[in-house]
């Protein structure tokens, strides 16, 4: 028989509280338990004494006979300091999904098309006037070197 320790759900609707059992894996959650070895009120504040409770030496009992713990009651066993937990990495945790970077790609690329168009615009802009300066210095260059001349 598998063994693992788990939360199982007490508590009225949107007011959960929860008690630390040693089960069989195969029960259902809230089902029969072996034994109750502590309990997780998620409601108090997390520096609150009360939020989480263990009876430490049967928690210890059960681990030293195989019982596994779930990640969330591991993570409590570890903060009570009675088993260590590896931590976990998670690359991709605040990567952003596939739709979210095409979506992102979509925008990016409609962005560099509008400040091709500005510069674009702005060249075109610029090109009538450089062409009337360039008009207006051709004479009066002309007449500098007939006056040099003269």
């Amino acid at each position: 028989m598998s063994v693992s320790m788990r939360l199982s759900r007490g508590g009225s609707k949107k007011r959960p509280y929860y008690k630390i059992v040693v089960s069989n894996s195969r029960a259902p959650r809230d089902g029969k338990y072996l034994e109750q070895v502590g309990t997780y009120n998620p409601l108090l504040a997390k520096d609150d004494d009360n939020r989480v409770r263990l009876v430490e030496d049967r928690v210890r009992y059960w681990i030293g006979v195989g019982a596994q713990p779930t990640d969330r009651v591991a993570r409590m066993l570890d903060k009570a300091g009675i088993k260590e937990r590896a931590a976990t990495v998670n690359p991709k945790k605040g990567e952003p999904g596939q739709k979210a970077k095409d979506r992102a790609e979509d925008k990016a690329a409609k962005l560099a098309e509008a400040e091709e168009a500005a510069k674009a615009a702005a060249e075109e802009a610029a090109a009538p006037a450089a062409e009337e300066a360039a008009v207006e210095e051709a004479p009066a260059a002309e007449a500098g070197e007939a006056q040099a001349e003269g």
